[in-house]
């Protein structure tokens, strides 16, 4: 996989605040779902994240970042966040909300900053590898570089493997 030359919103906002990162570009092809772009990666899916926009019975918003293999856990992830329910947005109601398309949503450059919580399992690893902020674009950055943009906490969010 080439290294990615164009610049997202994403990748402007951690180069003005000096933050390393590593982008990668897989405009090229025509994969779709997480787990392939793991594989187009050539990156361990476990840590290849990706990025949901929920709200909640009290009408709050939340992101969560889950392994593009799991899936995320609504009763886990609404504890998490000290709310009764939750439920995934709506596609239609992502871009007016978060600036973002579905397939191309980042927890960086939201319209506005949510509270964000990753699974804990992202701990697990040095780096992990999110949204870039547009389709076919993909950032990998350190916990502790992601911490200095983007405020988030780290629980246990996934449905368990049965």
């Amino acid at each position: 996989m080439k290294k990615n030359t164009e610049k997202t919103n994403v990748m402007r906002i951690l180069d003005q605040k000096k933050i390393h990162y590593t982008s990668y570009c897989y405009a090229d092809t025509d994969v779709i779902s997480g787990t392939e772009v793991a594989a187009v990666l050539n990156q361990n899916p476990a840590q290849v994240f990706k990025t949901l926009v929920t709200v909640s019975s009290s009408k709050n918003h939340y992101v969560f970042l889950v392994p593009v293999q799991k899936e995320l856990d609504l009763k886990k992830a609404a504890k998490s966040v000290s709310e009764k329910s939750i439920d995934m947005l709506l596609s239609k109601e992502l871009l007016p909300l978060t600036g973002y398309i579905h397939g191309g949503c980042s927890p960086i450059g939201m319209k506005k900053q949510f509270r964000t919580v990753l699974d804990s399992s992202a701990a697990d690893f040095n780096s992990i590898i999110f949204s870039g902020g547009k389709i076919g674009y993909q950032v990998e950055l350190s916990l502790n570089d992601l911490n200095k943009v983007l405020k988030f906490d780290l629980t246990d969010i996934t449905k368990s493997d049965s």
